[in-house]
């Protein structure tokens, strides 16, 4: 009997771990998951204030989003998010959260941003598996060549100019990797056709 009584004291306990632990897991779980859910909220907003100048618009751009159907602008089978700009409720720009296709170890995700106009304000690679030293100059972290695209449009920047200059176009590209900036040259130049073929629809948001 008093085996007994041990061994059933031993498995309450160790039930009572058991479930301690569980629910402390959770709550770790839980705590964890809303400070990564924080970081990221804050390097979104962050990045955005980087390449939409904050004049342009008073809303929320990380809850005023529309998804846009898959198109091969876009670089994606997939909808792809845009974050509508507004000032005083008026539509202003847009940043577009899209894909830059066969980069050199794959795709690169990207933000760019595009004012009512038609004029790039901004743009930035978020996310890429570019070789370090070479490809990853797409970066800002690695290297200014980003920004080359700020104030550019389809307006004051002829087709033929939306291309790396070893193509013929007005966009350096690196030494020792041109299928990178090549990637993300075409991304930029495909989204801002991608707006100019939307426009209306898109300002009607």
């Amino acid at each position: 009997m008093e085996l007994f009584n041990s061994i059933r004291r031993n498995s309450l306990g160790l039930g009572i771990f058991a479930i301690l632990t569980a629910g402390l897991i959770a709550i770790t779980n839980q705590l964890t998951q809303d400070t990564i859910e924080d970081n990221i909220l804050e390097a979104q907003i962050s990045a955005f204030n980087e390449i939409l100048p904050n004049n342009l618009y008073d809303n929320d751009l990380t809850t005023d989003t529309a998804l846009l159907t898959a198109n091969p602008l876009l670089g994606s089978e997939e909808k792809i998010k845009v974050h509508i700009a507004r000032l005083n409720g008026e539509v202003t720009g847009f940043i577009f959260e899209t894909i830059a296709p066969r980069g050199y170890n794959g795709n690169l995700d990207m933000l760019i941003a595009i004012n009512k106009d038609g004029v790039v304000t901004g743009s930035r690679v978020i996310s890429h598996k570019e070789t370090p030293g070479l490809g990853d100059k797409v970066d800002l972290k690695k290297s200014p060549w980003i920004l080359s695209f700020e104030n550019k449009s389809l307006t004051n920047t002829a087709l033929k100019g939306w291309a790396v200059k070893k193509d013929g176009g007005d966009f350096d590209q690196f030494t020792g990797a041109t299928i990178t900036p090549r990637a993300v040259v075409r991304a930029v130049k495909n989204t801002l056709i991608y707006f100019e073929q939307n426009k209306n629809a898109l300002l009607a948001r």
